[in-house]
């Protein structure tokens, strides 16, 4: 998952945010974590809203998405959403340059 998110924002910066794994780029980009049972991936309600059809076979809310643990990772799915979260925090920036 990591890997797959450094690939998505190669120009952001990791950090801790809520005590969960987290990218940055200027404002919160998305954030992940391990659980029992599934990994959970927080790239805001724009992107889970965005992406919902893809996303029917996975249990989502508001902007969270869980990816089971007995599954294989989405990895282009989720490299989608995060370039969609990347291109997001861009546009929404130059808005207020």
């Amino acid at each position: 998952m990591r890997a797959c998110l450094r690939k998505a924002a190669p120009g952001a910066e990791e950090n801790l945010k809520w005590g969960m794994p987290a990218f940055s780029q200027r404002r919160i980009l998305f954030t992940y974590a391990g659980y029992r049972h599934h990994i959970g991936f927080y790239p805001t309600p724009d992107a889970v809203t965005a992406f919902a059809k893809d996303l029917k076979q996975f249990k989502t809310a508001k902007g969270s998405i869980q990816f089971p643990l007995d599954k294989p990772l989405p990895l282009s799915l989720i490299r989608k959403i995060a370039a969609f979260r990347v291109r997001q925090v861009n546009e929404q920036d130059a808005k207020w340059m």
